[in-house]
């Protein structure tokens, strides 16, 4: 495929979406300034992507807030998206958050370090024991929907909808960032009670092979992942999240290097993800 000296993106993010703790529009402000510098871009809001994507080579979705919100048009814009070809950055192919938390249990079923879950009642004998579990919907994010429950209270439930989780006594929670399946950076929550408050971290090999071991069970050869894990008491990291779709990244939190080292393993990777074949 024939790629332009300067690719056309439309850059997909919610400039005014309320996090707790983070600042969507100020991410993407600062990182469409630096790819700006290779691509001619244009950001538009995610109701909008559907009608104006055919104009673009690619679409790169960022922080474009939980797709629950909008669950119609974020389905619409995939069907257009996979009927015209277009180019969609992450590819749509994510077998993590991306299609859901289905992947949580996958993993459990197949022994990998992930907190255990489950969906069906008469799967809770699986988990072990706790004080309390977590309740969240499949369909879900930003603990949107999220309750504790004592352990006599989960026969009671109405199971269809929902994972089951034991709460987790963890020191703390780390994410690892990584653009295609090279690391860039990570950071971690010292303090349990305020998970948005975030510093860096220095990944030791161990954590890096925990991480990666999930990034190569997503098999997606372009775009950008996050791998959440929290540290138990004992020492052990257990998958929380898996987020391909639209990771937010903390650049500010960043050293001056590291952020630019970003930007140019982002800015790469767009261009081997344009001019290669496309993933299904």
């Amino acid at each position: 495929m024939h790629v332009p000296d300067r690719p056309s993106l439309l850059f997909v993010t919610d400039l005014a979406y309320p996090a707790r703790g983070r600042r969507y529009g100020d991410e993407d402000v600062f990182l469409t300034s630096r790819l700006r510098e290779s691509f001619d871009l244009a950001l538009c809001h995610p109701l909008d992507a559907a009608a104006l994507m055919d104009g673009f080579d690619a679409v790169v979705v960022r922080n474009s807030g939980p797709v629950l919100h909008y669950q119609a048009q974020y389905d619409a814009f995939r069907a257009r998206a996979a009927e015209r070809g277009t180019r969609v950055y992450n590819p749509l192919c994510g077998r993590g958050d991306m299609a859901g938390k289905q992947y949580l249990l996958d993993l459990t079923a197949a022994g990998h370090p992930v907190i255990p879950t489950v969906d069906r009642r008469e799967d809770l004998p699986l988990l072990p024991a706790a004080a309390s579990y977590a309740v969240k919907p499949k369909v879900g994010a930003d603990s949107i929907g999220l309750a504790f429950v004592p352990p006599e209270e989960l026969d009671g439930l109405d199971y269809g909808g929902i994972l089951v989780q034991p709460r987790i006594d963890f020191r703390y929670e780390v994410s690892f960032y990584f653009v295609e399946d090279a690391f860039q950076y990570a950071l971690h929550a010292p303090d349990p009670e305020r998970r948005w408050v975030l510093e860096p971290y220095e990944a030791s090999e161990a954590d890096l092979a925990f991480a990666r071991r999930f990034v190569e069970w997503n098999t997606l050869r372009h775009g950008i992942q996050r791998v959440d894990a929290c540290r138990t008491q004992e020492g052990e990291l257990l998958l929380v999240e898996l987020e391909d779709l639209n990771p937010y990244l903390s650049l500010d939190l960043l050293p001056d290097r590291t952020r630019e080292d970003f930007v140019a393993a982002m800015t790469d990777s767009l261009r081997r993800f344009l001019a290669d074949a496309p993933q299904s």
